[in-house]
């Protein structure tokens, strides 16, 4: 049945004083001002604090227990049945509201706008790499940047803004400089642009205009690399959205060196992953950035999101819809507080989470695209202006607007990074190391990641889709040796392991033999103790016989672990630690690694 439609939620509404998606705002943003750990334990000797958490508390067990009476699972305390309770209700909910399109269609309806939902995933979609016969090549190699230089060692390549200067971007009389209001979204053309002739004229239009705005649409889970599914272009007076799909072959032709030319300005808002995205799907490459996110930053403004700026700067509210992508999450364990109950948050986002891969595009997620770039200009003057005045303020001429554009250039100089999988490529699995598995659990661990990575990339699915980290951890930890111990174990259904169910446990009968292997891994986790390490500047301080190592660097810390192996004689030593990798096709990975052998960086 429809969310909408559900007693529980109605009750649940009201049990949180107001509307669902509003609590969820509200409370998203203050979990992130909630302390942690021994800050929050030092605070806790303050009645005035100790009594707001309590209240918090109380507050949170009674939503739980609504949400656990709408399920019909009551709740649970304490330790890992808290914890099991959490996630297995949140399968339930996930599994009641996974509506395929039709019914979608029929029973959600956005209440501003009056037009059709859309969910997270929806299955009934053909892959868009099928129907448009877009190429793509998973192989377990490095990417190759077909479109840049190589350098002379051939161990890397030059970005074309290695040959321009940040300065040579920034604005210039600012002071005299005064933004330009936006029209409203209904008082401009919009064009999608869907045929080569389309595409003709909007590089065109690109070509004669000094700035325009950009953004992308994506979906990572039903593709290994994941995949652009829109482009919005927006100038002073013309709003469009590229179909990728469409044109997958053609866009990087046309617009490839317009998105390359130092003299016209793109303004972007978080443009991190779209870098990437732009790079990996149609070899373009951005120079002259000027990223709203980060001076958004440099600003030090109250939130950093599109959504806020539209709001603070534009007055507009942003498009909304609330699409539950994993309803419970343990807070509780999450910032090790220690209160009467275990409390979660429900994670919910705006149309940035739908299924983009959906055509045609319903009107409401094409306004929403077009929100996305078409005050961004207007938003850039007012930036500008704010930047200049700061910077006069501070009698620093100028210096916050530089540090945008330095942010800016050094988010373009970012290279995508094909993620390849190596003989230790499991441990980068989150949670793995918190687990406490013995050898043969790790070896399944291993054998399953070998597995379900092999079966992405030849099929073109997420390695999430084919055999989430969860489920997998969970077979390891349980090692079921046949098909119907496997089946009992699954919580709920996934294709892939459906139609492999027999190679599935091939693979964990197979991987338990060779659990001998893994021994030295699982001792060097139990000895685990967190480090310090740095992202760039390098220096090994590693000694011989130690399990824990300490690179030094100027950048935030992160924590790791040293795992030697010796394997055909040569001893390899790898460092694990968490920390984000950006450069992974656009996944949320937290877990990267540095590896050396016989005390020497590759």
């Amino acid at each position: 049945m429809a969310a909408d439609d559900s007693p529980g939620l109605k009750s649940l509404e009201a049990l949180i004083g107001g509307s669902l998606p509003e609590n969820l705002s509200k409370l998203s943003s203050t979990c992130l001002a909630i302390p942690a750990n021994k800050d929050f334990h030092f605070l806790c000797n303050f009645d005035e604090f100790k009594l707001r958490i309590d209240e918090i508390s109380g507050t949170s067990q009674c939503v739980l227990e609504t949400i656990g009476g709408f399920c019909g699972k009551p709740m649970r305390y304490s330790g890992d049945d808290a914890y099991d309770w959490l996630v297995n209700l949140n399968d339930e909910v996930l599994q009641r509201i996974d509506l395929d399109l039709e019914d979608t269609m029929k029973k959600e309806t956005d209440p501003v706008h009056g037009k059709a939902k859309v969910s997270f995933h929806i299955a009934t979609i053909k892959k868009p790499q099928e129907e448009y016969k877009i190429l793509v090549n998973n192989a377990n190699v490095p990417f190759e940047h077909v479109w840049l230089e190589k350098k002379e060692n051939n161990l890397g390549f030059i970005h074309p803004l290695e040959k321009l200067s940040v300065m040579d971007f920034v604005d210039k009389d600012i002071s005299e400089m005064k933004p330009v209001e936006p029209l409203s979204l209904e008082g401009i053309p919009f064009t999608l642009v869907e045929e080569i002739n389309d595409l003709k004229d909007l590089a065109a239009k690109l070509s004669s205009v000094d700035e325009f705005a950009v953004d992308l649409e994506h979906n990572q889970y039903r593709s290994f690399q994941g995949l652009t599914c829109l482009m919005q272009i927006s100038t002073r007076t013309e709003d469009y959205i590229v179909d990728t799909f469409k044109l997958w072959d053609h866009i990087g032709t046309y617009l490839r060196d317009i998105f390359k030319d130092p003299k016209k300005k793109k303004v972007m808002h978080g443009a991190d992953r779209d870098i990437i995205w732009l790079q990996r799907d149609f070899g373009i490459y951005v120079c002259n950035l000027f990223d709203t996110g980060q001076a958004s930053r440099v600003l030090k403004l109250e939130r950093k999101s599109l959504e806020f700026l539209l709001k603070h700067y534009c007055g507009v509210a942003a498009n909304k819809q609330w699409v539950i992508i994993q309803p419970l999450l343990t807070f509780l364990l999450k910032h090790t507080l220690t209160l009467r109950s275990t409390s979660i948050i429900l994670i919910a986002c705006r149309y940035q989470n739908a299924d983009w891969r959906i055509r045609p595009l319903p009107d409401v997620m094409t306004r929403y695209a077009r929100e996305d770039t078409h005050y961004l200009l207007y938003i850039y003057d007012v930036m500008r202006v704010d930047l200049h005045t700061v910077a006069k303020e501070d009698e620093k001429p100028d210096s916050p607007l530089v540090e945008v554009y330095k942010r800016s250039y050094d988010v373009c100089m970012q290279l995508y990074e094909k993620e390849l999988l190596t003989e230790n490529s499991y441990l980068h699995i989150n949670g793995v190391q918190a687990a406490n598995f013995n050898a043969v659990q790790l070896a399944i661990v291993a054998g399953l990641c070998e597995w379900r990575d092999r079966i992405a990339r030849a099929d073109d699915e997420s390695t999430g889709y084919v055999l989430p980290n969860k489920t997998l951890l969970e077979i390891a930890k349980e090692m079921p040796i046949n098909v119907g111990k496997l089946r009992r174990l699954l919580k709920s259904k996934l294709p892939y392991i459906e139609r492999n169910v027999d190679a599935v446990i091939s693979v964990i009968r197979r991987s338990m033999q060779n659990a001998a292997a893994f021994e030295p891994v699982v001792q060097s986790l139990k000895t685990w103790h967190p480090g310090t390490v740095f992202e760039n500047n390098i220096e090994s301080t590693v000694e011989e016989t130690c399990t824990e190592a300490v690179v030094a660097s100027s950048l935030s810390s992160k924590k790791f672990l040293q795992v030697e192996n010796d394997i055909g004689g040569v001893r390899t030593t790898v460092l694990y630690g968490s920390g984000k990798c950006g450069c992974f096709g656009g996944t949320k990975r937290w877990f990267w690694s540095f590896a050396f052998k016989e005390e020497v960086w590759k």
